[in-house]
């Protein structure tokens, strides 16, 4: 079974406009609302795909009733805890360019924190577990290490996508898959990377931490993938994205969804580098047809 965690779940509130000034009232042209936030995303592309998952965290108030029939209307199961605070909106401008404003998140009681603690006891060997997405200030910042702790031994494949200490901390309990975008990666080691070359480096370096693989995501330049066995960097076309939300997301369901079904590590990150691309190049989410479409347009380099 695959199960994803998102602490911090909103509601995304999509808006364009023709363009955005301060201090003046903006007509909006179009406006979309979506349950958001990372590890929903990753449900959200799996079921896409045609894979099951199980969503967790925490939804309260009237935007958590939302996220709940968001996620359900979408065929996702899920074992939300309800807590008392509203879940957070989070606003999307799109414009010229795009803007993002993250809402106030909820307080998470330590109840509620016991009881997806509690949740975590019921993971089994082979399942797989994605930790994903911003820690609430209210939750401790090495939640997701102390979860990885519980799981040791288990024979769970844990997907950790998180930045910060969220990451750095979550290292040492040796997740099967970290996916850090190169200014995370940087920011882990205190550098700045601006080539393939150097995330591969760095992401070798992450490997001595305790990751057992690696994707960096390079923005419109591709992606790397490390490992102890092999290191491919992914090049794609030039394409101007359209949607920056939930691209990182589908790269991750997208190695998730390749791993369970058995690809060979190189095409299942080929697959990985399709689904996030055609979600930055979409309104909404990657597909079968266009990741199935866009596949031929991937170079993957072996590097030594």
């Amino acid at each position: 079974m695959i199960y994803t965690v998102t602490l911090n779940p909103s509601i995304d509130y999509h808006v364009w406009l023709e363009g955005l000034s301060e201090g003046t009232i903006h007509e909006v042209q179009k406006e979309w609302k979506v349950a958001g936030g990372k590890g929903i995303n990753v449900s959200k592309v799996l079921r896409i795909l045609g894979v099951e998952s199980t969503a967790l965290g925490f939804v309260g108030g009237f935007t958590g009733a939302f996220i709940r029939q968001q996620v359900e209307q979408a065929g996702i199961s899920h074992q939300f805890i309800q807590i008392e605070q509203d879940s957070r909106i989070n606003l999307k401008i799109k414009a010229k360019t795009e803007t993002d404003i993250s809402g106030v998140p909820p307080a998470i009681p330590e109840a509620a924190l016991r009881q997806l603690l509690d949740q975590m006891d019921r993971l089994e060997h082979g399942d797989y577990l994605v930790l994903a997405g911003s820690v609430p200030k209210s939750v401790p910042s090495d939640i997701y290490q102390t979860i990885m702790k519980q799981l040791r031994g288990k024979g769970v494949r844990i997907f950790l996508d998180a930045k910060g200490n969220a990451l750095k901390n979550g290292l040492q309990e040796e997740p099967f898959l970290i996916k850090p975008n190169h200014h995370e990666l940087g920011e882990l080691f205190g550098v700045t990377i601006a080539s393939a070359a150097e995330a591969v480096a760095y992401g070798r370096k992450a490997l001595e931490l305790g990751a057992q693989n690696v994707i960096v995501s390079l923005a419109g330049e591709g992606a790397v993938f490390v490992n102890r066995q092999a290191a491919y960097v992914a090049q794609i076309p030039p394409r101007k994205p359209v949607n920056s939300i939930g691209a990182g997301d589908s790269m991750v369901a997208g190695f998730l969804f390749g791993h369970a079904q058995g690809m060979e590590t190189e095409a299942a990150f080929r697959f990985a580098v399709a689904a996030g691309s055609t979600t930055a190049l979409s309104e909404g989410f990657c597909t079968h047809e266009k990741i199935n479409e866009f596949l031929p347009d991937i170079t993957i380099t072996a590097i030594k």
